[in-house]
Parts: C-alpha cells; structure tokens; sequence
C-alpha cells in the first residue's frame, strides 16, 4: 500500500500494474510494464533523443503475505531476466509521505535493497515519496516535510545524495506530473553520466 503500483503507471502512462485499495499487499509477484517511448523528450549533443521507459513492478518490504525471502528471491529473479544484460539506470525505493520513516522495518528496507543491487547501489538509487497531497492538506511545503523527517529519513536520503521525487495523488498523473517526474530522473541519471547498474 506505498503506490508502487500506481506510481509504476504514472511513469509509463499507462495502467500496465494492478493497483487497489486494500488492507494488505496487493503485488505479489514482478512485472515489467511495456516499454513506452517519448519522442523529443530531451536535447543530447545538440540532437533531440527518445527516451525509452522500463519500469518494473516488485513485491513491496515488508509483505503482508510473503516472507522476506521470497520477496528476496521474485525480485532477484525478475531483476536479472530483465535487466541482467542491459543494467539498471535507478531503483526508486518507494515511501509514503503520510507514513513516519523510521526504525528496523527502514533500516531492513535499505540493506534489502543493497543485497539485491550491491553496494554500490545508493549512487543509482533516489527516494520517491507517495501520497504527497496529504502536505498539501497539512499545509506542508516539501522543504517543511523534510525538515521534520526523521534521523532515519534524513540519514537515507544523505546517502543517496538528496535525490528524492513527491508524487501527488491528485491533478493530471499522466500529463504535466509525469513530465515534472521524469525530468527529475532524467536529472538523476545525468548525474551518474548516464551509467548503469551492472547486475550480470
């Protein structure tokens, strides 16, 4: 219930990942959502590039009905069937911005992560915070929000360089919010000169 999912579809603008409401985890198992492309998306070198969207849906940490190690074993599985060869240009851990960071479940989440990707996995990682309407409802500014995050969160986002996104459940998903969105990991990317994560 972060929005994995949802969030999944926004970047590709599509309803590739089943999302719902529900009391407990909803995906179970990886999926790769079709590959999108978007035509003039950004200047290289002078020439208008496409870029190529490949997200890939995973079983969230903690699950309410997996244990760690399946979730371990789908995600390791999908990961090197999918992007073994080619690499991985950034993982987004998913949070909800509603929900308090901190704590062993934070801390598993992360070392998760780092057995999955390897060590040097937090220079192609960036935080993306989920259910960011809820500032806005609380009269919270982004840099407000941070400022009153946890140790926990702070230290998280400290070593992946303060490269974090919030995504609002409200207003145009798949227009104006996705571009916002993948700008911003476009950014990301740039910074690692656009290098991938060997997974092979």
């Amino acid at each position: 219930q972060s929005g994995k999912s949802s969030a999944g579809n926004v970047l590709l603008g599509s309803a590739d990942f089943y999302s719902s409401f529900a009391p407990g985890s909803v995906t179970k198992e990886c999926s790769l959502g079709r590959s999108c492309h978007l035509h003039g998306f950004m200047r290289r070198g002078g020439q208008e590039i496409s870029l190529q969207i490949q997200v890939l849906d995973t079983p969230g940490y903690p699950h309410s009905k997996l244990s760690t190690r399946c979730v371990k074993q789908e995600v390791k599985k999908a990961l090197l069937h999918h992007f073994g060869q080619e690499g991985l240009h950034l993982a987004l851990l998913v949070q909800r911005a509603d929900v308090p960071f901190f704590g062993q479940e934070a801390s598993n989440a992360v070392q998760l992560m780092q057995e999955l990707l390897g060590d040097s996995c937090k220079n192609y990682m960036a935080v993306l915070f989920t259910h960011a309407e809820e500032l806005e409802e609380a009269g919270l500014s982004e840099e407000e929000y941070l400022r009153e995050a946890s140790d926990t969160l702070l230290t998280l986002l400290d070593s992946v360089q303060h490269r974090y996104i919030f995504l609002s459940g409200r207003g145009n998903l798949c227009n104006e919010q996705r571009i916002k969105i993948l700008e911003r990991i476009m950014e990301f990317i740039k910074e690692n000169h656009f290098q991938v994560l060997s997974l092979a």
